[in-house]
């Protein structure tokens, strides 16, 4: 088999089909040792690094092999973090977008019979944190009787986040007939013993062979990274003239601490930046509020914990500020990993204070070169960029399709005003909908079915068709009110 090529795998023609629409052509080479092993059901230990596409290297075998039939969650992913988790939601949604694979995000944060009234309806892939994937199968409102598969993602940040047993927790009652894949950026000894425990002869797939040439190549590779040295009471000021100076169209500013970020944000945002923040202590909708605008390229600044230096994927990153230099050495390799996605070329630049010297001099032990320290830019050197600098300022950011815009070009979602209160079941939508003129049941995607309310994609461009034969249609007498959702 040709592994540079998605068509030459033995997968579903939807699978191929949303794959094609994604821009998914060449596999990763994470993809190209997992997709085949995952198809035969084989249990795998991969370590991989940021970036390197492993959530599309589980999500592809794992919706090809979902029995659309099967209403109950066949496939349980456990992730570290809520942004991970809805990101990776996402991710099977868009991949099993036209066989109509239903998942599932279940994180704290969110109401819990919110989660569960979603748990009723047709539910194939759950993916979520640790204590609320914990809380609802004690609960018994997440029916675990049919998991054949469990991911267990990031699974050494679950360790370093305590979340180790909770997992063991989830794992024991789950049956043991199931594949189990773990992924991990590095192999600590607890989730090296996690992994022999509670899997059946796993196969290891590292997707560098050598480790320390892993962290050498992985940082080093289309990134250019540099070091300025500063006070700590100069920092605000050289941050700013840096941004001047480098002009990107997009940059993440990393901090260490929420007061540090909003620190940051409220002095960008005095001088007019194009900016918004990201850390723990704001409601988890305006989180997530804020790395979808970014991600749409609705703004051109990000200023975050650490939050978004694991896991969340956003393209077309060029610079990346580490404001602070964080402790732990592998949130450097996080971090960096930001930029240059999908081989483009990226920039990390770090303001190194006094305090910071002994951080950094281990951060240079680990990733295996020494950082390039330059002199700091310039009154003149500011003053010549300054121009293009406000012209960006005051322009529009210009906006960024999603890897799904392709994918939703041919949806149309629509929301009706009837539910399950009045007897209204997935078939009854299904058998109208097949009778519309030029529309079939392979047109019919998911269907959500709510007390009151009703969603139903429709597939294939046949959006608008569905939509005009629906207002003219009645239920138990009584004609629908029908809005597109996008």
């Amino acid at each position: 088999m040709d592994k540079d090529d998605f068509e030459n795998y033995n997968l579903n023609d939807e699978i191929k089909d949303a794959l094609k629409d994604m821009g998914y052509i060449s596999p990763t080479k994470v993809q190209k040792e997992v997709i085949p092993l995952a198809l035969q059901r084989i249990d795998l230990i991969v370590r991989s690094n940021t970036g390197s596409g492993k959530t599309a290297a589980y999500g592809i075998p794992i919706c090809h092999q979902i029995d659309w039939m099967i209403n109950k969650a066949q496939v349980l992913v456990l992730t570290p973090t809520r942004e991970l988790a809805i990101q990776v939601k996402e991710d099977f949604t868009n991949i099993g977008r036209y066989k109509r694979v239903k998942a599932t995000a279940l994180l704290g944060g969110q109401s819990f019979q919110g989660q569960q009234i979603e748990l009723k309806q047709k539910t194939h892939i759950v993916v979520g944190t640790p204590g609320r994937v914990l809380d609802h199968i004690k609960k018994g409102t997440l029916s675990i009787d049919f998991i054949n598969y469990l991911v267990i993602d990031e699974a050494d940040e679950m360790l370093n986040m305590g979340f180790i047993d909770q997992v063991e927790s989830i794992i024991n009652k789950i049956k043991t007939d199931r594949v189990t894949m773990l992924f991990s950026a590095t192999m600590p000894e607890q989730v090296r013993k996690l992994s022999l425990k509670y899997m059946f002869e796993p196969i290891n797939i590292d997707v560098l062979e050598d480790v320390n040439n892993d962290i050498t190549n992985n940082v080093q590779n289309n990134i250019e990274h540099i070091q300025y040295k500063t006070e700590e009471i100069d920092k605000l000021s050289l941050l700013l003239d840096l941004t001047v100076v480098e002009n990107p169209d997009t940059c993440i500013i990393f901090c260490n601490t929420k007061e540090q970020v909003d620190k940051v944000y409220d002095c960008l945002k005095l001088e007019k930046y194009s900016c918004d923040k990201m850390h723990g202590g704001l409601e988890q909708r305006d989180r997530m509020l804020a790395i979808d605008k970014f991600k749409k390229g609705k703004f051109r600044y990000l200023i975050a914990t650490n939050l978004v230096a694991r896991g969340i994927d956003v393209e077309g990153v060029p610079l990346i500020i580490n404001y602070d230099i964080f402790p732990d050495k592998e949130v450097y390799i996080h971090r960096t990993g930001r930029t240059a996605r999908a081989g483009l070329s990226g920039k990390v630049i770090s303001l190194i204070t006094p305090y910071d010297e002994r951080y950094l001099s281990f951060i240079e032990d680990y990733i295996g070169f020494k950082i390039l320290n330059i002199e700091v830019p310039t009154k003149d050197e500011v003053l010549k960029s300054r121009e293009a600098f406000d012209i960006k300022m005051k322009e529009k950011p210009t906006p960024k399709q999603s890897k799904a815009f392709k994918l939703n070009k041919q949806i149309m979602k629509l929301r009706i005003n009837i539910g399950k209160k009045k007897g209204i079941r997935a078939t009854t939508f299904v058998g109208i909908i097949s009778n519309i003129e030029g529309v079939t049941a392979e047109d019919i995607g998911i269907i959500t079915i709510m007390d009151t309310l009703s969603f139903i994609e429709i597939l294939n461009g046949k959006g608008q068709i569905v939509l005009n034969a629906m207002k003219r249609t009645k239920i138990k007498d009584k004609a629908m009110a029908i809005n597109v959702v996008f």
